[in-house]
């Protein structure tokens, strides 16, 4: 979390710095991204992980299908997916957006910077938050500012509203994806959890490819508003899968 907040400061800033260092835009970004993955690999190299276990026969577990099948993996898996998903799509799309603006790079920074660290800061105290007042309620609050967000995008293209809306939204996506993964620790026994890591890893980071690529064509034919007001579906089907299962939960 502590990395998460340094590169949500250093990483706009340094694409601000180095974006204009040759003739091609942005070419001295992506080469001072070259040197932190380098630096990044001279770090692990130091890293010795503990070898692992070797599993045994009588710890397979229920088979992937039967896990998937339950109603707290569904629920934690679709906002899992839906939530990084719609954060991914407007993150992405945002500087293209400030740009069909004339807004200008620094602005650009600025936001994706308080973006992270909406995504990151809330990190700290989270996880007491769900102890305190329960999962779901904290995944609610999650949805809840995913909702103010694209309010607030819808309201404005001024710097103000770019950097509130996509301030809410990192902390909306904390909220929400802390409390999915919370959830998801519900529906497995530790020798089972591979698999279902596994398979919430797949919904999750499939679900977040797609939306990288769709957020630049959308933003660029369909425009900040439409691309805003789309996002709202995913975002309430969030909402009511929550509602779905807390109701579910009171029967049982």
């Amino acid at each position: 979390m502590a990395g998460g907040l340094l590169g949500a400061v250093l990483g706009p800033n340094l694409a601000a710095q180095t974006r204009a260092l040759t003739d091609v835009p942005f070419m001295g970004a992506y080469l001072a991204l070259a040197g932190v993955a380098l630096l990044s690999m001279g770090v692990l190299a130091f890293i010795t992980f503990p070898p692992v276990a070797a599993k045994k026969a009588s710890d397979a577990g229920r088979p992937l299908g039967q896990i998937m099948r339950q109603p707290v993996f569904i629920v934690a898996a679709a906002t899992g997916a839906l939530g990084f998903g719609v954060m991914n799509l407007l993150m992405a799309a945002t500087p293209l957006a400030m740009q069909q603006c004339s807004l200008p790079f620094s602005d650009v920074a600025l936001v994706l910077e308080w973006h992270v660290i909406g995504m990151f800061a809330p990190g700290f105290f989270t996880g007491h938050l769900i102890k305190r007042f329960g999962v779901l309620p904290i995944m609610g609050i999650g949805v809840g500012l995913n909702a103010l967000c694209i309010a607030i995008a819808l309201s404005g293209v001024d710097l103000q509203q770019f950097l509130l809306a996509l301030f809410l939204l990192g902390v909306g996506w904390n909220f929400l994806f802390t409390g999915s993964t919370t959830l998801s620790l519900q529906t497995y026994a530790p020798e089972e959890k591979d698999r279902a890591q596994g398979a919430l890893n797949f919904f999750v980071f499939a679900t977040t490819a797609v939306s990288s690529f769709a957020s630049g064509v959308l933003v660029t034919t369909q425009g900040w508003q439409l691309l805003n007001w789309g996002s709202l579906a995913p975002v309430l089907a969030c909402g009511a899968a929550l509602i779905w299962l807390a109701r579910h939960q009171s029967r049982v």
